[in-house]
């Protein structure tokens, strides 16, 4: 037996640490730890419930939107506040931008370097590439691909690979080749263009990126802001950023997934669950475009109704006091930090448990049970891609399953929101009068990029008595239980065969699968310029 720790795990949002146990080159145990406690939970208390939604997203400067949403709707549940439709259509796209933002920058630029062996490209054939980028993706902008080699060059001649750093260069797990590399290097150049037209979205009606700042209780505020001028713009930016998901970064997608389709029984979990997400009337939540539910044990035949009674949050292997679970409306955040133990605690992040079992959110939970569901265009772009890629739907509960359902559902939200951005109605009331109340509870609901996400608050004389956040990243890489069960990421790790300890880029695949986002907005800076992370074989 030999142990392998990554700590912190660079290329993500925040610090994690990944401990793993390795027998015959195979991982046999795992565990994931979050390694820094920021309370944002404990700031709350005593304020004003409206100012919640202020404070909470600044939890995130990727993800910069998504806390706001759960956030208003918490306070607005707690005072059964109804919003118009001007409002509802504008926060779906808002959230649907944070989506078309987000997911190209993991594929890209987190993830990409565990698939694609950079320097390779070095010895790629600039006309062959543009043969090659003609047939994967023959609707892509067209690329000077001799440009993107020796930009590439000039970097790594100066010994500053910068953003295309971090990768194991040579390693026998890359697949592509030279032509390959190079077609997803430039098409990585290009996803760093395409992050300003998103954020220019999100500016438009939500007056800046990152942390917008035109939401309220209620509502939103840019009711002058809905002019015919500033839908127009929207409507341009999405046609250009719809183009690119169908265009360039599904397609890219599509090309790893045929060059890696081992991945696709590697790093599986089984267990999902979406709180849902875009309602498309004020029916909720029967109208989400991603139903609300759960799948168990990888049964897709049978999708279920989610109970949020079922959800709780254990603490036994976490850094705090106490040692039962709770409901996250009266749940606890009293940090109580011990030594790092692996048999004892050993994260800053709690274990959420939905009837004692451990689920995976995100993408891949999403699209799977909207898929179990029925829902047509989710159904119509799956099946497609399995068609074009030689996959089965059984390949979805996988590594490769959880990168393809971030392109997928890039698109079918891209295309569901050039039908909302038409039902905007200038002049029109965005945002509807409503009283909180001095005491109460209310839960907010959302679904980040990343998965599930909820908020739960108390009131006591107007003011916030108790605020609990359970993030996506909580649910997919939180630690073992009251039950000693593994969280989804330690467990989906077990099986992964490692060609070499001393750089494990397959536990980093199944690990960067789930985009995790531990602290966001908190970076690991080596000012000297040496190595951000270590890599330790026992």
């Amino acid at each position: 037996m030999s142990r392998i720790v990554i700590d912190p795990v660079t290329r993500i949002e925040g610090h994690l640490k990944i401990e793993v146990e390795l027998s015959g080159g195979t991982v046999v145990d795992a565990w994931s730890s979050g390694t820094l406690f920021r309370g944002i939970e404990l700031i709350l208390k005593g304020r004003q419930p409206q100012d919640a939604w202020l404070i909470t997203q600044r939890l995130c400067g990727v993800c910069t939107h998504v806390h706001s949403v759960a956030s208003v709707r918490c306070v607005e549940d707690s005072g059964k506040v109804a919003i118009p439709a001007n409002a509802r259509i504008l926060r779906n796209l808002l959230m649907g931008t944070q989506w078309l933002h987000d997911h190209p920058i993991h594929f890209y630029h987190l993830h990409g370097v565990d698939w694609v062996d950079v320097p390779s490209a070095l010895s790629a054939d600039p006309a062959a590439t543009a043969t090659l980028a003609k047939k994967v993706s023959p609707n892509a902008p067209t690329i000077d691909f001799a440009a993107a080699k020796n930009t590439l060059a000039t970097s790594t001649k100066s010994g500053q690979l910068g953003p295309f750093a971090g990768g194991y260069a040579g390693h026998p797990a890359y697949a592509l080749s030279p032509e390959e590399n190079l077609l997803l290097v430039a098409h990585y150049l290009l996803a760093i263009r395409q992050q300003t037209k998103a954020a220019r979205m999100h500016a438009l009606f939500g007056a800046k990126n990152p942390h917008l700042q035109s939401l309220q209780v209620g509502g939103l505020t840019c009711k002058n802001e809905l002019t015919s001028a500033r839908i127009t713009e929207f409507k341009a930016l999405l046609t250009e950023m719809r183009d690119f998901a169908k265009n360039v970064y599904l397609p890219d997608v599509a090309l790893v997934a045929s060059r890696y389709k081992d991945w696709g029984s590697i790093g599986g979990f089984g267990n999902y669950l979406a709180y849902g997400e875009f309602p498309e009337t004020d029916v909720e939540p029967d109208s989400f475009l991603f139903p609300r539910g759960y799948i168990w044990d990888r049964d897709l035949a049978n999708p279920r109704t989610v109970n949020m009674g079922y959800v709780y949050e254990h603490v036994t292997h976490s850094w705090y006091d106490g040692a039962s679970p709770d409901h996250p409306a009266v749940g606890k955040t009293n940090p109580k930090q011990t030594s790092y133990d692996t048999s004892e605690r050993y994260s800053w992040l709690k274990a959420p448990r939905y009837g004692g079992e451990p689920m995976e959110v995100g993408p891949l939970a999403r699209v799977l049970i909207a898929y179990a569901k029925g829902v047509a265009p989710v159904k119509a772009a799956v099946d497609q891609f399995l068609a074009s890629t030689g996959l089965t739907a059984a390949a979805l509960h996988s590594t490769l399953g959880r990168v393809a359902a971030r392109a997928l559902e890039t698109q079918i939200v891209a295309d569901a929101m050039d039908g909302w951005v038409g039902q905007l109605q200038a002049g029109q009331p965005v945002s509807a009068a409503g009283s909180i109340p001095a005491k109460g509870m209310g839960m907010g609901l959302s679904e980040a990029p990343r998965g599930a996400l909820g908020h739960w608050i108390d009131m006591v004389d107007g003011k916030i008595s108790n605020y609990q956040m359970v993030v996506p990243s909580t649910w997919n890489l939180g630690p073992r239980c009251a039950a000693g069960k593994r969280g989804p990421v330690e467990e989906a790790l077990i099986g992964t065969k490692v060609a070499d300890p001393a750089r494990p880029i397959e536990i980093l695949r199944v690990v960067h699968s789930y985009d995790p986002c531990l602290a966001c907005a908190v970076h690991v800076l080596d000012p000297s310029g040496g190595r951000t992370f270590t890599v330790r074989v026992a």
